[in-house]
């Protein structure tokens, strides 16, 4: 279809107008214009509903032309692009796997100017269009596959983006960036002939030993989440970069970021002990990142079980994760069980303890929420309890 057609006037207003609009509803409506496939219509309003919060910018913007559903639910939120903007600057970069271009316009702020390659041509032209009304002048767009363009190009970058995605044909839990498109690990000697830092954005899913097996020279890796949500990983990558490698956490809530950053592999040791007063439980960048005695030690935490990853101290501190006021320990049997348990309203979380949250409800009748939060581990002693605390949700 052509842009034209949908930048229309009246198209406009209808698309703005429905924002919100059920669209299973709307879908059994008469298509008010005749000459455009009333899908693809729908298929604005859809995704721009779907920018409202992800892409604040452009679903404020006029005229914003939008892709398939599924190019709006795998592009980069506003949130973590400006981050990945915030970990580079120059005066080239290229983002060889361009997509929205959400990503390209973020480092366009950051850099004299941003190529912006995409593979698929209409998607391509799309964000071409787009980046007029954005007002990203320093950005020029290229349909095609990213190395002929890199190729074609033939230039210094100070910087080579790549997002690559995962291919169709491969399935499982196993992810693998050979896996992906391009194959970043057999194309990273090419690369290096255009630019000596290449950022590579991957799933969560990642492993992060799995990662630094495929991939060499990395300096800094970066876990982003949102409101505890990990939404990817930056693997930024120096060329003959042989020291020690950094690991950067951070977590964006509505009230703060919640930073936590180590050297990787560094030698560090836990201090055990039973639940005192307060208990800590990192946010997810840090069960991702594997850094759990590194947390002990910057923090001075003790830690309940070397598997467990829950951490105790008699005085509350600051901390990058949830604080709660511990207000009683139990054993757990069936007992306990029974008179604590049965028939309440209790959040409950699991952390190294040989059952699931399913059968404990199940067999307990015990319902989701209330005030009371449930810790269900190990301890020092290889003993298995129950922490009942309350949640602190301000640290004076």
């Amino acid at each position: 279809m052509e842009i034209s057609t949908l930048l229309n006037e009246d198209v406009q207003k209808f698309i703005i107008s429905n924002n919100g609009t059920n669209l299973s509803l709307l879908a059994l409506k008469k298509n008010p214009f005749p000459n455009i496939d009333y899908k693809q219509l729908l298929n604005q309003i859809e995704c721009r509903q779907k920018s409202e919060k992800k892409l604040p910018t452009w679903f404020a913007t006029k005229n914003i032309i939008y892709p398939t559903k599924i190019s709006i639910e795998q592009t980069s939120s506003e949130q973590t692009a400006k981050y990945k903007s915030e970990i580079a600057s120059g005066q080239a970069l290229i983002d060889l796997s361009g997509g929205f271009g959400v990503d390209s316009y973020y480092f366009s702020k950051t850099f004299a100017t941003v190529t912006h390659c995409e593979l698929n041509e209409d998607l391509s032209t799309r964000v071409k269009h787009n980046f007029t009304y954005l007002d990203a002048q320093n950005v020029n767009c290229y349909a095609g596959d990213s190395l002929e363009i890199l190729k074609k190009i033939n230039k210094q970058f100070d910087c080579i983006y790549i997002d690559p995605s995962r291919r169709n044909d491969k399935k499982g839990k196993v992810f693998l960036l050979e896996d992906c498109i391009p194959n970043v690990p057999n194309l990273l000697n090419h690369y290096f002939k255009y630019s000596d830092v290449i950022l590579i954005k991957t799933a969560p899913i990642l492993d992060i030993t799995a990662g630094l097996n495929e991939l060499k020279y990395v300096k800094n890796i970066h876990i982003i989440a949102i409101e505890n949500d990990v939404k990817e990983l930056i693997w930024e990558i120096n060329y003959n970069y042989t020291a020690e490698i950094k690991v950067i956490t951070r977590n964006f809530t509505k009230q703060t970021v919640e930073a936590f950053d180590f050297i990787l592999n560094e030698t560090t040791t836990a201090e055990y002990a039973l639940p005192e007063k307060i208990l800590y439980e990192p946010n997810s960048c840090i069960m991702k990142s594997g850094g759990f005695n590194q947390i002990s030690t910057q923090f001075g935490l003790k830690k309940l079980h070397q598997h467990s990853h829950l951490y105790t101290s008699n005085e509350i501190k600051s901390f990058p994760g949830r604080v709660f006021q511990i207000n009683n320990v139990i054993p757990y049997s069936k007992n306990t069980m029974k008179t604590h348990f049965a028939n309440s309203q209790k959040n409950i979380t699991f952390r190294n303890f040989p059952d699931t949250v399913e059968n404990i409800r199940k067999k307990w009748n015990i319902k989701e929420g209330g005030n009371h939060y449930c810790f269900f581990t190990t301890d020092v002693n290889n003993n298995k309890i129950v922490l009942i605390c309350t949640k602190i949700d301000t640290i004076q």
